[in-house]
């Protein structure tokens, strides 16, 4: 049964996760030499900046599927474009965990001392920023790990690996709709899912009781 509350708190910690995430691909980028993002109104903690219309009214719709809006990047602008999108790209998973790792300190030591509504969204805020993260690093552009893989290309190789950046976008999005809307429908199985959630459960057992 649709639990109307529950996913009301799960999209506040979306929204703050996503935040989180797209300004910290703005304010990396600023550091690095590019201030496009700036230049642009990215460069904030303003969710009403970093939410797509689209992306977001389609999540609503499917409750799978979503998008926030990419943060402009002009690679041109950094000393070492390669390095610089890369560590950009990082900035964003990077932001998620240091989020989730944030909000659990007061979860775990005065949670109990919280109300319902406030630890319920600490909760979620460290389960969606750990889920956010964990997927933005597979290497599949538009996914920030597709840049991130840029560190290990060799530069002969660097060629390919912009038609990969290029072209692959178009590939990813029909191995995440067959994934999302056939291969869990039919089948009971989602490779991202799993594999997500695998990760997840580490990275939340390591942060949890690591602190």
């Amino acid at each position: 049964m649709f639990d109307v509350i529950e996913f009301l708190y799960f999209l506040v910690a979306l929204v703050i996760a996503l935040t989180v995430h797209e300004a910290s691909h703005a304010l990396v980028a600023y550091y690095l030499g590019d201030p496009t993002a700036k230049l642009k109104g990215r460069l904030t903690l303003n969710p009403l900046k970093h939410l797509d219309v689209y992306g977001s009214l389609i999540f609503l719709l499917t409750q799978r599927i979503g998008w926030g809006k990419p943060v402009p990047v002009n690679p041109g602008n950094f000393k070492s474009p390669v390095r610089d999108s890369a560590l950009t790209a990082l900035a964003g998973p990077a932001s998620n965990f240091i989020l989730a790792f944030a909000v659990v300190l007061p979860w775990k030591y005065v949670g109990v001392y919280m109300p319902d509504a406030f630890l319920k969204i600490f909760q979620y805020v460290f389960h969606v920023s750990i889920f956010l993260g964990v997927f933005n690093l597979f290497p599949f552009p538009p996914l920030d790990g597709s840049k991130i893989l840029g560190l290990f290309i060799p530069r002969r190789w660097h060629a390919i690996y912009a038609k990969y950046l290029t072209f692959g976008v178009r590939y990813f999005v029909v191995i995440i709709l067959v994934d999302v809307f056939i291969l869990r429908d039919f089948f009971g199985f989602s490779f991202f899912y799993y594999a997500v959630s695998f990760l997840h459960e580490w990275i939340s057992a390591i942060l949890f009781l690591g602190t």
